[in-house]
This record gives C-alpha cells, structure tokens and sequence, in this order.
C-alpha cells in the first residue's frame, strides 16, 4: 500500500510505547529493554513501527525507561535512514497504557494520534487498508477507533462486549468472569482530544492509568469505532517465553514459505515512497552481508 499523506486526510502522528520492566521475561530482561530482544531476525520494535510507517505515519515518538532510552536511540537514530522521524521520551515509570498521551502532549499537539504497544505483533490479509481506513475516519470524523481479536483466554485483556445488534455495550478491563471473547489489541486511533481525557483518568485498583478507561470515554461519547480481525489474522503479544518464541517461529515459517521479510522497515520506507533505492542501498551498508542485508538489495534489484 501507497498512500499519500500529504493529499489524504490521516493519522500523522504515532506512539510507540516500549516501557515496562518486562518481568514475566526476567531473567532475559534485567539488562535489556524486552522490545529490544529479537523476534526470529529483527528486533521486536521493528514490528510496532512497521505498522505505522504502513499506515503512512512518519512522525513517531518513543516511549521508553530512563534505563533503555539509549539503546533505542543507538539503534534507531533519528529515522532518517528509513524516511521518517524519531523522536524519544522517558516513562519514568510503568504507570499505565494512557499515561503515554499525557508523557507525549507536546507531541501530539491536539492532533489525532496512534499508539501502538512495542510488544505486539500484526500480520494478515488487508491490514494496510484497514490501518488506512482507521486514519482517515480519525481525522476526518474524530473519535477513536480500535481493534478486537477473538482469544481463547480473554480474562488477560480489556474486553468489548457487544449487544445483540454487535454495538459496542462495554469494554472491561481483564473481567474474571468475561461476558465475551474478543480482547482489546494493542493498537489504537485516538483525535486530538486524548491527552486532554487521559488527564482526566484516575489511577485503577492497579495503581495504573488503564486505556480501557480512556476507552470507555470514548465509548460514552458515542464516539468509539471497534474494528474486528478475522480468521486468518494474527495478533501477537510477545510478552512471556512461550510467546515470545511462539512469534519467533510464526515470523520463520511465513518468510521461509513465502520468501519475504515481515516488518522490513527498509521495504516499507521504499515501497511507501519515503526514500529511493540509492538512498536504501547506502543505508544498508552497515548491515554488511547477512540475509536482512541480501533480502532488500534482491528487493532493490
């Protein structure tokens, strides 16, 4: 997908939120920001950022820990080198989903924004025209959009209940007894009104600011739009062991099968016309001869 955000009206702006002490991974992550750790053969971050350089977002912020901010930084530069631009901010501590609009206002502006947490991973069919259809409601209509997924286990995640008519009746956050089966995924579409309702929310039980609660303000607002994934998409979270190598393989078997690489940030940046292939070539010299570095020169070619 190609879509130019300079004549359509979209999202220009993302966040990715790559915080958290990431313990259920401990102890891979006492030293070691988990969004950094590699997802088969490339670091996990590759993936979040994917998606909004796939819905045409080129100013991206990242949120991260007072200790991991450098690697980022190290790793990811300015983003000049795939066509976009970086910016960074510190989550002095992990103190909920929605407090990452209060830590980005200056950021955001009053601007629609997305969010997307550095630990998921999205990948299936028509994905790039709903992320588009998601940017142009936002800014054209305001609100906020969403996106559901069915799961087996859904007293881990926020839950949106539907009504006989499949509106939207609620979203729960991580019931015990869940009233439905579809989970809240980590990506979201808000307008420029969602620093000021996250100032608003007050800490949960949890002691967090919880993004279900900015949701459900939304939500009464009549303003919440909750887009469903289907069979044959896949959301991921990577946040456990077995997760985290469970996507590992799922990324392998897709390359190995179809001979691409998901969550090529340099392919994204050629194909949605962000840099040339001179630029790119230039680029990728320092990834010397591996197959990342083989996969986008054949590209190039």
């Amino acid at each position: 997908m190609n879509f130019n955000t300079d004549t359509k009206k979209c999202v220009k702006k993302g966040i990715v939120l790559a915080g958290g002490a990431g313990t259920r991974l401990y102890p891979s992550t006492i030293s070691v920001s988990k969004q950094l750790l590699p997802v088969y053969d490339k670091p996990m971050i590759y993936y979040p950022i994917s998606v909004l350089m796939l819905a045409g977002i080129k100013d991206i912020l990242i949120i991260s820990t007072p200790e991991d901010i450098d690697n980022f930084k190290k790793l990811l530069k300015d983003g000049s080198d795939l066509g976009v631009n970086f910016t960074y901010a510190i989550q002095p501590s992990p103190d909920g989903l929605a407090q990452a609009f209060i830590i980005g206002e200056d950021f955001i502006s009053n601007e629609p924004v997305a969010l997307i947490l550095g630990d998921n991973i999205f990948y299936g069919q028509s994905f790039s025209k709903m992320l588009e259809e998601a940017s142009q409601k936002v800014s054209s209509e305001g609100g906020a959009t969403i996106f559901a997924y069915k799961v087996k286990d859904a007293s881990r995640y926020g839950i949106v209940e539907f009504d006989k008519q499949n509106k939207v009746k609620c979203i729960t956050e991580k019931p015990e007894n869940p009233k439905s089966d579809y989970a809240v995924t980590g990506l979201y579409f808000y307008d420029g009104n969602v620093a000021e309702y996250a100032k608003t929310l007050k800490p949960s039980k949890r002691g967090e600011l919880e993004i279900t609660d900015l949701n459900n303000i939304y939500l009464k607002n009549s303003s919440l739009d909750v887009k469903i994934f289907g069979r044959g998409f896949s959301w991921l979270d990577t946040g456990t062991h077995a997760s985290l190598m469970q996507a590992g393989q799922y990324i392998k078997t897709i390359e190995d099968n179809q001979g691409i690489k998901i969550a090529c940030l340099e392919e994204i940046a050629y194909k949605m016309g962000y840099l040339t292939k001179d630029v790119i070539r230039q680029n990728i010299s320092r990834y010397k001869n591996n197959d990342y570095y083989t996969y986008i020169l054949n590209l190039l070619k």
